[in-house]
């Protein structure tokens, strides 16, 4: 086979592949664990539920409150600055990288238009 058929089989291989593909946009997770005073929980919750948290899990140790949950990085950005102001600066964290999972649809198609909108 001639190199012009080589690589005219293989457009139209990867053509149709990007056809009949469904793709999705995976982002970055986070597995958190914030450590705040008790008085702070309802506070803590309610910021990072609205940074679409799933919590695993809540335990007490020495009077403190631990949380355990996975967020998306791209809603960590502040977050420093948020738990100092909802805790009087007595509320720390820490977090690693957990997984890739699938951006919700709605944040899907913003994402979709700004890079239509640039291209």
């Amino acid at each position: 086979p001639s190199t012009f058929a080589v690589s005219a089989a293989t457009m139209k291989a990867l053509s149709d592949a990007i056809s009949n593909a469904e793709p999705i946009i995976l982002e970055p997770v986070m597995s958190m664990e914030i450590v705040i005073p008790m008085e702070y929980l309802g506070d803590v919750i309610n910021d990072i539920n609205q940074r679409r948290a799933t919590i695993k899990g809540i335990e007490t140790r020495s009077g403190f409150q631990i949380i355990h949950a996975l967020v998306p990085l791209s809603e960590t950005f502040g977050y420093s600055t948020s738990l100092r102001s909802l805790t009087q600066g007595r509320g720390t964290f820490t977090m690693q990288f957990n997984s890739y999972e699938e951006l919700p649809q709605e944040l899907a198609e913003e994402h979709i238009k700004k890079i239509k909108g640039l291209v």
